[in-house]
């Protein structure tokens, strides 16, 4: 009797160990069972998605749904012949036949795409790779990213188009013109459902793709704080005021591949060309504006500092640098460098905490307070120390409070009480050992 996939899901499960779970992943590879595999890639393919928020759990047994039936019904969900009420109604009636085991361990993790058994779709692609059985990879969702332009300066030369950091969110939406489907993902994969003004705003306009896009941008809102609260939340999202800003697009079957040949300046050429207009009366969508400056030339230089200052002047939070013949990859490139600046506050310690996981016994963080410029700071410092650091400072916590360090920061950022608070602070230095020393 073949291995059926619920057990498969449940053994996978309960083993924290990634080497047995490739071994199961293995034998299951061994044992040729396809419907296992083709599940995997619908619940970890990030593109491959449902439209429908919660799935329910099934509290009885039914007669069982055979595997057939179930793709019958995921094949409508993905192609959105079944949406709302009638996909609720389907969902329920197919948890209706199903066992507890086979809907609970199997077809609903598909459905709510997370297997929730501790792998994805990397480690299916490792043992594939390992087991010669290519048939069995799942596709993975990879998007460009930039480089610190710190650690690249030898590159910020010559020719190089220059655009605005934005501080907000970054989105990939994937419009499928063949199934007439918007979706929108973060930089990771994972979908986004609160956001339905701007996938209405796509919707509307899918008579005028003639292919399949993805669109690379950022949404914004008035407040970064506010945004990231409405991000993922479950219900009740307030986020009508956010705005889709792009900056890239390329063809679906290109992203699929992982890399378009196509280079950055005919890509933004063609985003500007063929959806500004398409996107003009959105009231949510927008294209980034972008400037091309010759770093070899005085004049440009020159001109690219001021804008950079400019940009840093009116709130964003710096610059990307990208090279003209650039190609879009999926993966960290140094065709795209973000050029951030930072701050550095100095602050009095007023507590310590111990760490956590490997950092048991060591230093976890240091709560920090101070006034710059007006405002309030408090904020907790966890990073930027070294393993010796951790230890030598958590055997020497009592005297920390009082001492002052300098912390370096994204940004200051307001918190709801009032105060103030940091991005990303990371330890620089004490700034002096004695205590009391004045800020």
């Amino acid at each position: 009797m073949r291995t059926q996939p619920q057990t498969i899901i449940q053994r996978l499960e309960a083993d924290n160990s990634r080497l047995a779970k490739e071994a199961i992943l293995a034998e299951a590879m061994t044992e040729g069972l396809d419907e296992f595999f083709e599940g995997l890639k619908m619940g970890l393919d990030k593109l491959y998605t449902f439209g429908i928020k919660q799935v329910p759990v099934n509290e009885q047994d039914g007669q069982g749904l055979s595997w057939t039936n179930f793709v019958e019904l995921a094949e409508a969900l993905y192609r959105r012949e079944l949406t709302g009420h009638a996909a609720r109604d389907a969902v329920k009636l197919a948890m209706d036949v199903a066992t507890k085991a086979q809907w609970n361990d199997w077809y609903r993790r598909i459905l709510i795409k997370d297997m929730r058994a501790g792998f994805g779709e990397k480690s299916v692609n490792s043992v594939a790779k390992k087991q010669k059985k290519p048939q069995y990879a799942v596709p993975v969702f990879e998007v460009m990213l930039a480089h610190d332009g710190a650690n690249h300066e030898s590159k910020i030369t010559g020719k190089k188009l220059v655009e605005p950091k934005l501080d907000g969110v970054r989105v990939v939406t994937v419009v499928d013109f063949e199934s007439r489907t918007v979706v929108m993902y973060t930089r990771n994969g994972k979908e986004l459902v609160n956001f339905t003004h701007i996938v209405k705003a796509f919707e509307d306009n899918l008579d005028n793709f003639a292919r399949s896009y993805v669109f690379d941008g950022e949404v914004v809102s008035t407040s970064f704080q506010a945004l990231m609260k409405e991000v993922h939340r479950k219900e009740n999202a307030q986020a009508q005021d956010a705005r889709l800003m792009l900056f890239d697009v390329i063809p679906l079957s290109e992203f699929k591949l992982g890399e378009s040949a196509m280079g950055q300046r005919r890509r933004s050429a063609f985003l500007r060309e063929n959806f500004s207009k398409i996107f003009a009366d959105s009231g949510c969508i927008d294209i980034i504006a972008q400037r091309e400056f010759d770093l070899d030339v005085f004049t440009d230089e020159i001109e690219f500092r001021d804008y950079n200052k400019q940009m840093v002047e009116a709130g964003f939070e710096g610059i990307m640098i990208k090279d003209p013949n650039g190609k879009w990859e999926g993966k960290r490139s140094t065709a795209w460098l973000k050029q951030k600046p930072f701050i550095e506050v100095s602050l009095e310690i007023t507590d310590v905490e111990e760490g956590t996981g490997r950092n048991v016994g060591r230093l976890g963080a240091v709560i920090c307070r101070g006034n710059d410029d007006g405002r309030e700071i408090l904020v907790n410092v966890g990073s930027g120390f070294t393993d010796s650091n951790r230890r030598e400072y958590w055997e020497s916590r009592d005297t920390l409070p009082g001492q002052v360090v300098e912390v370096r920061a994204d940004a200051i950022t307001q918190n709801q009480d009032g105060t103030f608070s940091l991005r990303f602070p990371r330890f620089m230095r004490f700034r002096g050992f004695k205590i009391g020393e004045k800020i």
